[in-house]
């Protein structure tokens, strides 16, 4: 009798052991899904025109600059197509992207026509700041008074339509169109409210064929971009390993981290990544800023992109003296281009670069 007892204890315990077991299997199995890591990859059908590899362009030289409140002085018609042939022809970019809908910008969509270049573009629409930014900003000093704010929104609508009015003009050239650049991310001083943003990308998706994004850093996207992700047509993504502490050493796989991050917040998204580059010269960066490490940067960061079947605009095509601080010309701003001022190719190019005798 106690024989039987103790075998029917033993039996329970056992039972007891493996019902726990199995529980704490599918709680870790729960765990597992809840953080869940989405494959990167994507298909050839998610590529921006079916190409990986596409440019960041403006194209103002020594001396010239968009309006900044006193207006712009743009490239000539002659310096802006010898730029699209250094891009098209010699350097094999098929695709471009260009920041607003402004005067510079309609000009490069009429010589891209004019000349039959070999060259899509993914058109800007710039948003002014609509929010003072001025707490979280570190450049911005003091507020934005709101006589400024409530001006830029009249300047963004207007800015909207002209973009709008280009991208049914030149259809046959603009493959997309982006509304705001970093406009959501929490550090920068043209900040717009995401509701906003919404309203602007909707109105802009029903006026036009093209599919819409906006462009921001990927911690914009993955902060504050949940109901936006729902109205875009992909996700427009920034990286930059080198803003954020990181040498070439750390580059590639911070970068990959930084996509992953975006990839496990919006599992279905398409990805594009708008903006990704590094400096040649930075007196932010110190040693980690160089032509080799330019090049190192863009080679593996093109390849794996290539891989992953994700549109990547490698920013930027030519360096720009007018951007940052007007008194470091060492500064990081002024060094992203895969060629200098003079438009000589830097050792990225090099190696691509047909040099006309």
């Amino acid at each position: 009798m106690n024989n039987t007892v103790n075998l029917l204890l033993v039996v329970a315990l056992i039972s007891v052991i493996a019902g726990n077991q199995n529980m704490n299997t599918k709680q870790n199995n729960m765990g597992e899904n809840t953080h869940q890591t989405n494959d990167i990859k994507q298909t050839e059908s998610e590529l921006l025109m079916g190409v990986s590899k596409a440019v960041c362009y403006s194209g103002f030289r020594s001396g010239q600059h968009p309006d900044r409140g006193n207006g712009a002085k743009n490239p000539s018609y002659e310096e802006i197509l010898e730029d699209l042939n250094i891009l098209s022809a010699n350097s094999d970019f098929q695709l471009i992207r260009l920041y607003d809908s402004q005067e510079n910008s309609e000009m490069v969509l009429k010589i891209i026509k004019e000349n039959d270049i070999d060259i899509k573009v993914m058109l800007g629409i710039w948003l002014k700041a609509e929010l003072s930014n001025h707490e979280s900003c570190e450049w911005l000093t003091e507020p934005i008074p709101e006589k400024v704010l409530q001006q830029n929104k009249k300047l963004n609508l207007i800015e909207i339509e002209k973009g709008i009015k280009l991208a049914n003009k030149f259809k046959d050239i603009i493959i997309a169109v982006n509304v705001g650049n970093e406009a959501l991310v929490d550090w920068n001083d043209h900040k717009v409210d995401t509701d906003t943003i919404i309203s602007y990308v909707n109105k802009v998706k029903q006026s036009i064929e093209q599919p819409v994004t906006v462009a921001d850093n990927y911690r914009g996207w993955i902060d504050n971009g949940s109901e936006l992700a729902k109205v875009v047509d992909f996700i427009a993504i920034h990286i930059y390993p080198a803003w954020e502490g990181k040498d070439i050493d750390e580059a590639m796989s911070y970068s990959i981290e930084n996509v992953q991050e975006v990839r496990n917040t919006f599992p279905d998204g398409k990805i594009v990544i708008t903006e990704a580059g590094w400096a040649s010269v930075a007196s932010e960066f110190g040693e980690r800023a160089s032509e080799e490490k330019q090049q190192q940067y863009y080679n593996e960061l093109m390849s794996w992109t290539d891989e992953m079947n994700i549109t990547t605009f490698f920013f930027e095509a030519f360096d720009e003296d007018w951007k940052g601080n007007s008194d470091n010309m060492m500064g990081a701003e002024k060094h992203w281009g895969l060629f200098n001022t003079d438009r000589k190719p830097k050792r990225v190019m090099q190696q691509f670069y047909k040099i006309n005798k």
